[in-house]
């Protein structure tokens, strides 16, 4: 039987900016839904009663998981700026490669922008993480 031709590793590409862009997006949008689940625990401790809910604030308070919420912060973030760029892209609007490369720049800068100023408010300025 004759040897089928292997397709080349995915390393042998130079960094495409729109397929990490698309892979971190939808990445995100899976840690929404984890985060999601985590609120809807929440919400249903607090609808159980004062018992219910202290036990979740016991578990929710835990150290560990203020590093998930700075994570479901970033998700929050990511997912938000990549939402409206892939919104103006519906327009037909920077399309273009340079266009998009830039766009794909913005969707960065702009997520890490808003995760520092989420985190602080939720931090560090009297905010409190369940």
């Amino acid at each position: 039987m004759p040897e089928r031709p292997l397709s080349p590793h995915l390393f042998v590409y130079r960094f495409k900016y729109t397929l990490a862009t698309s892979i971190v997006n939808r990445f995100t949008g899976l840690g929404l839904s984890v985060g999601l689940l985590v609120l809807a625990y929440w919400l249903m401790s607090l609808a159980g009663g004062t018992r219910e809910y202290a036990r979740a604030r016991a578990v929710l308070s835990m150290g560990i998981l203020k590093v998930f919420y700075a994570a479901l912060l970033f998700a929050f973030a990511y997912h938000l700026v990549a939402g409206i760029r892939h919104l103006i892209w519906d327009t037909g609007r920077y399309l273009e490669r340079d266009q998009s490369r830039k766009s794909a720049a913005i969707v960065a800068v702009l997520s890490v922008l808003l995760t520092a100023v989420l985190l602080y408010a939720v931090f560090f300025s009297g905010g409190r993480a369940p």
